[in-house]
């Protein structure tokens, strides 16, 4: 019986994944302190997360923009859902890419009701948008919202 037990652990370890996928909802935490728990936003202060992202994430200079806006955070004004906002949003350090996938997936599947249908972030895509935006600033992405198509 000895010889059994000690192949059981390896054919568990067989069956269960390498590592667990970041939980979007719990990444989505550190986000909801400023854009509220439901993505409301505070009006004049922080942006709500609704149609704006849903426009943003159905483009391809959009989901550029919201991957990067997680990656170097935002620094300068843009405008959302009509309304002005000028303030800064700190890169979330601390996240690989397929955490930024997971919570960008959480705000987009989960948070933001409005707008286009939601086509959800693949770790690979976030990974070739940190590499494209090596030399951008919080500054530069901010730049980027209106040509992206942020109303």
């Amino acid at each position: 019986m000895r010889p059994l037990l000690s192949v059981l652990p390896v054919a568990f370890m067989a069956f269960a994944p390498a590592h667990a996928a970041p939980d979007g909802a719990t990444i989505y935490n550190r986000c909801a302190a400023c854009h509220t728990r439901t993505g409301a936003g505070v009006p004049g202060a922080y942006p709500p997360l609704n149609a704006d992202f849903r426009l943003l994430a159905a483009r391809p200079e959009g989901r550029r923009y919201l991957a990067l806006a997680v990656i170097k955070g935002l620094n300068g004004p843009i405008m959302v859902e009509g309304k002005p906002y000028r303030g800064m949003m700190p890169a979330q350090g601390g996240l690989d890419d397929a955490g930024i996938a997971a919570v960008l997936n959480h705000v987009g599947g989960t948070i933001a009701k409005a707008g286009p249908a939601f086509r959800p972030f693949t770790d690979k895509e976030v990974a070739g948008y940190r590499a494209g935006g090596g030399g951008l600033s919080a500054a530069d992405v901010a730049k980027l919202h209106e040509g992206a198509g942020g109303k």
